[in-house]
């Protein structure tokens, strides 16, 4: 590891909780980012984007216009894709993440995900939640932290006496939460969620809908909803996303309006408002 990877770790590692820094200060800056997986294409196009820290904000906008993209571009999970493309930056702490000496899984120790259709190992509850904590050669008392984990999760007065059960034998919404207890355990400081809620009933996301707002304050979350009266409840920000294209060129997605969650009954970008109502005009712009 170079002198360089070594400063820019430590710079992470020194980074204080969100708690202790300004209220509305971004933790996560996205600077004329784009994602290309095929040359002359693009998926997102030169997103400008700063994420609160300690607040949770919405992406929404239609299908296909690179949400999901750039939800994994924050903590590098689109490197699995070996035929991405990136340009631009994206900040975490004022870091680069796709400074070439920035190690992707310190990234991910720091910005944890939660993807769609939850996603349980093969393994007992206790070792989903201890599995990051172990793989990152975290010390301390493991018990207690996969506890805390369960409890943040909302899940632990469920599943207290079942720790050596496997994690596939919870219900859906059950298994989503222990996901969630999986990210928290290695103490993140941002939690994505990729439409979390898509695969579970109404009961399941109305229960996950209140553990998103209860890790208001103590973690920044940054979700992806194709539901806009959720994403009205749980959002404090949010950032409606939508493509352009010239001719049969497609640009990319790109954020068309950032604001409070007031944009959902008080727009202030045409197309924002299109969307909202429905039109179909406000999904792609010609130019």
């Amino acid at each position: 590891m170079t002198g360089r990877s070594e400063m820019v770790q430590l710079e992470f590692e020194a980074s204080p909780r969100p708690e202790t820094e300004p209220a509305d200060g971004p933790i996560i800056e996205a600077i004329d980012f784009s994602v290309s997986f095929k040359p002359g294409t693009y998926a997102v196009r030169n997103v400008n984007l700063q994420v609160p820290v300690g607040r949770t904000t919405t992406l929404f906008g239609p299908s296909g216009c690179g949400k999901s993209t750039l939800l994994r571009a924050f903590n590098r999970m689109i490197d699995l894709t070996p035929s991405a493309r990136v340009s631009g930056q994206i900040l975490y702490g004022g870091v680069n993440i796709y400074d070439r000496d920035i190690d992707p899984v310190m990234v991910r120790h720091h910005i944890g995900m939660v993807f769609q259709k939850p996603n349980p190992f093969p393994k007992s509850i206790y070792d989903n939640v201890a599995w990051g904590r172990k793989i990152h050669g975290m010390k301390g008392d493991m018990e207690g932290n996969v506890e805390k984990a369960l409890r943040q999760a909302a899940l632990w007065d469920e599943v207290k006496d079942r720790l050596n059960e496997s994690g596939l034998s919870l219900s859906g919404g059950q298994q989503q939460r222990l996901c969630i207890a999986r990210a928290i355990a290695v103490e993140p400081r941002v939690i994505l969620m990729d439409e979390p809620t898509s695969a579970l009933d109404p009961i399941a996301t109305y229960e996950i809908e209140d553990l998103i707002e209860s890790l208001r304050g103590s973690y920044t979350v940054v979700l992806v909803s194709h539901d806009m009266h959720q994403a009205s409840r749980v959002s404090e920000y949010a950032a409606f996303m939508a493509s352009s294209e010239i001719g049969r060129q497609e640009l990319g997605g790109t954020i068309v309006e950032f604001g409070t969650k007031d944009m959902f009954s008080r727009p202030q970008n045409p197309r924002t408002e299109m969307y909202l109502s429905g039109k179909r005009e406000a999904v792609k712009k010609t130019k």
